[in-house]
C-alpha cells in the first residue's frame, strides 16, 4: 500500500530501511509535503502520521553477458549525538563511558572506553532501525529508546522531553497530570520563562532551543 500509518518508535529512516529506500526518497517525495510541514524532523512522527511511500522504480543498466557484475546499494550514515550532563546542567566533560548500540558494543571493552569531549558529547554511527541505546558513565547506566520520541507539539513529545532534561514526570502517557504540570513548571523557572503551566509557543521554542530537537 503507498500509504503506511507511522507506529510508535518508527521514523522515516527505519520506514525507508525497511522498504529498501533512501530516507530523502521518501521524505522528498511531494505526497508527503504536507507531512514535511507539519513534522519538520524526519526521524521525530508521531503514531497514527500517514506517510506515502513511492513503488519501487526499475533501474536498467548495460553490461557483457557471461561475465560478473556487482551492484552496491547506496545507504546513509545515522548518528547518535548524545549531550551528557550532571544533575545541574554542567557538562560530563572527558568523562570514560560503555556504549551499546543495539546489541553492538561500541566503547567500554577491555579498557578500550572512550571519553566524552569538552561539552560531554558522545557521537556514534548507528545502523537505520536501531532501537535502543546504553549508556555507562561512573556506574550510572541510561537506557535510549532510539526513534521513540514524539514530536515537540504533542503532550508526549512534553513528556519525553522533560524526562530526558531530568525534569522526571514518569511513564508518558500523553496525559497532562499533576507531575507533568510540576515539571513543566519547573523548566520554565529555570529557564526565564512565565510560570503558569501552559505548553504555549514560547515555551515549546525554548524546549527546542535547550532538548536540541
Amino acid at each position: 500500500m503507498p500509504n503506511y500509518t507511522v507506529k510508535q518508535g518508527e521514523c522515516i529512516s527505519s520506514i525507508a530501511q525497511n522498504r529498501g529506500f533512501s530516507w530523502e526518497k521518501i521524505w522528498n517525495h511531494p505526497n508527503n509535503a504536507k507531512l514535511k510541514e507539519k513534522r519538520k524532523d524526519p526521524n521525530v512522527l508521531y503514531p497514527g502520521d500517514v506517510v506515502f511511500v513511492p513503488g519501487k522504480e526499475e533501474k536498467q543498466v548495460s553490461g557483457s553477458t557471461e561475465q560478473r557484475h556487482r551492484f552496491k546499494a547506496k545507504s546513509k550514515t545515522r548518528y547518535l549525538r548524545l549531550v551528557m550532563q550532571d544533575s545541574q546542567g554542567n557538562p560530563l566533560s572527558k568523562r570514560p563511558y560503555g556504549l551499546q548500540v543495539g546489541g553492538r558494543l561500541v566503547a567500554g571493552a577491555g579498557g578500550s572506553a572512550l571519553k566524552t569531549d569538552d561539552k560531554g558529547v558522545i557521537e556514534c554511527e548507528v545502523a537505520p532501525g536501531t532501537s535502543e541505546a546504553r549508556v555507562v558513565i561512573d556506574n550510572d547506566i541510561w537506557v535510549l529508546r532510539l526513534a521513540a520520541l514524539d514530536p515537540i507539539d504533542t503532550i508526549e513529545g512534553l513528556q519525553g522531553r522533560l524526562n530526558n532534561l531530568n525534569y522526571p514526570v514518569g511513564s508518558v502517557d500523553g496525559v497532562m497530570g499533576p507531575r507533568t504540570c510540576e515539571a513543566l513548571r519547573n523548566f520554565q523557572r529555570d529557564n526565564n520563562l512565565e510560570v503558569d503551566g501552559e505548553y504555549g509557543p514560547k515555551t515549546q521554542e525554548k524546549m527546542k532551543q535547550v532538548h536540541g530537537c
